[in-house]
């Protein structure tokens, strides 16, 4: 018998409901993408533009758009370089914790899959901050795998308070969580908070995410919206490209950072683009493949429509990818990156197993140099705290 399962569009009654219409907004535009409707002409009428609109970002993303892309990439180029310098940030990631109480079943650290789990402890933590800060880096995203079980909020907000005595940027990307709890992570230290939508379609995503709290669609769409009302500064938006109709999905992150940066102009706004990873069990999810082409346009398209927004490339592209998207849109990149728990404690080594295989091992070092290499400036941290 097929296993019962909850509802994913309606809310647990631990989970806050916040008074807003932005899913119904974001969805509207998701669900109104028809790539055919759009030509060559309304492709030229988007690139001629100083100002896109949402119709202009949708023609961008277009089958349409594609024999334009250089003319895209260089369009893109002009715009970074004049609102963000030759400057890319430099971070990485900490994963303090793998695990997890979701069934999601493109993720190497779901609650099915037979991994080896760990979560560092405090003295564990500081080592692992001590390694990275050595480095020179900067700055941190801290990340677990969802589970309040065995990575409660509490435990998150110290290791947060740790993180923050060794870098000047602490961002976070954990599961979702309620106002209040957000405004308490950032008084323990966090400057930020990135979510995955991974797919904003909605029947998808029913089929996608079996059980655990992370099945709730809307409660994980409103994240962000709940992280700027608890003080956040900014906040990092994201579907996993491969796992629907790519460009449905990168319109709808797109037009979600959009009316985000409508209703909260003080926010910080971050775009990333990650691809599919092989993982366990990825013979299950049936990926739609997203090429290195169409990922450029994705990037140009989020540059051209959002040209003060941050656009993330992780270590899940290659370097020879990562050299060069820098020059022409992305703003920030990952170095020294292991997904494992514990990866930096103890080199080749590590206390839990990894998310998803890395594409770019490059050190700090190897990548700083990479980006010097480019005529470009690396930067560990941008932000003077009074």
């Amino acid at each position: 018998m097929e296993e019962k399962r909850i509802d994913h569009m309606k809310y647990l009654p631990d989970m806050e409901i916040i008074d807003s219409t932005m899913l119904e907004d974001v969805l509207q535009y998701h669900d109104a993408f028809r790539n055919e409707d759009f030509t060559a002409k309304n492709v030229k009428s988007a690139l001629a533009k100083t100002h896109l609109e949402p119709q202009d970002f949708m023609a961008l993303l277009s089958t349409a758009a594609l024999p334009f892309l250089e003319e895209m990439a260089q369009k893109a180029h002009t715009i970074t370089r004049r609102h963000f310098g030759n400057s890319i940030n430099l971070f990485t990631p900490i994963y303090f914790a793998n695990y997890c109480e979701n069934y999601c079943i493109y993720c190497g650290f779901n609650s099915h899959n037979k991994i080896h789990r760990a979560k560092l402890s405090d003295a564990e933590l500081r080592q692992e901050c001590t390694n990275i800060a050595k480095t020179g880096l900067e700055e941190v995203l801290m990340l677990t795998g969802e589970s309040r079980h065995m990575s409660d909020v509490a435990y998150i907000g110290n290791a947060i308070k740790i993180a923050r005595e060794y870098f000047r940027i602490v961002g976070v990307e954990i599961y979702p969580v309620n106002v209040d709890e957000y405004k308490y992570l950032h008084e323990c230290g966090a400057d930020y908070v990135t979510v995955f939508q991974e797919t904003y379609n909605s029947d998808k995503y029913e089929t996608l995410h079996l059980a655990g709290h992370k099945r709730i669609f809307p409660y994980r769409f409103y994240s962000q919206e709940r992280a700027i009302l608890g003080g956040m500064r900014g906040v990092g938006f994201a579907a996993l490209l491969g796992l629907d109709d790519y460009q449905k999905d990168a319109v709808a992150t797109g037009m979600h950072a959009w009316l985000m940066q409508k209703k909260y102009p003080h926010a910080e706004i971050s775009l990333s683009c990650p691809r599919l990873r092989p993982i366990i069990n990825n013979d299950k999810i049936n990926p739609k493949d997203v090429h290195e082409k169409q990922l450029v346009q994705i990037i140009c398209a989020y540059r051209l429509f959002m040209p003060y927004a941050s656009i993330v490339v992780s270590s899940r592209e290659s370097p020879y990818f990562r050299n060069n998207i820098i020059k022409i849109a992305a703003t920030k990149i990952s170095a020294g990156v292991c997904t494992g728990i514990g990866g930096h404690i103890i080199e080749d080594e590590q206390k839990g197993d990894e998310q998803f295989e890395i594409s770019d091992t490059r050190s700090f070092d190897e990548i700083y140099a990479a980006v010097k290499s480019e005529h470009l400036q690396p930067v560990t941290s941008e932000y003077i705290y009074l």
